[in-house]
């Protein structure tokens, strides 16, 4: 005779992919009709580089936190204000792949 825990076991195994089938279709159902999409916190459309606290800068900047943009601010004050929005390559941290990211959101003045 077996033992009456064993003869669970099939059904725990059903019972879990039949779990498992129901949530993942769930999430494959289209969101409904009257559903609004959640929007992300919006940051401001454009930053000026030259006149931008650190805080501003990591906010509006994707990809910049607190130490990238204090080290823009430091650059900054150590090399006058940014000629152009390539020259915010050469800050220590900010890459092209940063730059390119953030192009249309940095203005000179």
């Amino acid at each position: 005779m077996k033992k009456p825990t064993t003869q669970l076991y099939p059904f725990r195994a059903l019972a879990g992919a039949a779990f498992l089938a129901a949530a993942i279709g769930a999430a494959l159902l289209p969101a409904p009709a009257g559903a609004q999409e959640v929007e992300p916190a919006s940051a401001p459309a454009t930053v000026n580089i030259n006149s931008a606290d650190p805080a501003t800068l990591a906010e509006a900047l994707s990809g910049v936190g607190s130490s990238r943009a204090e080290a823009i601010v430091r650059y900054r004050e150590m090399y006058g204000p940014f000629e152009s929005v390539e020259e915010l390559a050469e800050v220590s941290g900010v890459g092209s792949t940063t730059l390119e990211r953030n192009r249309e959101r940095i203005t000179l003045e």
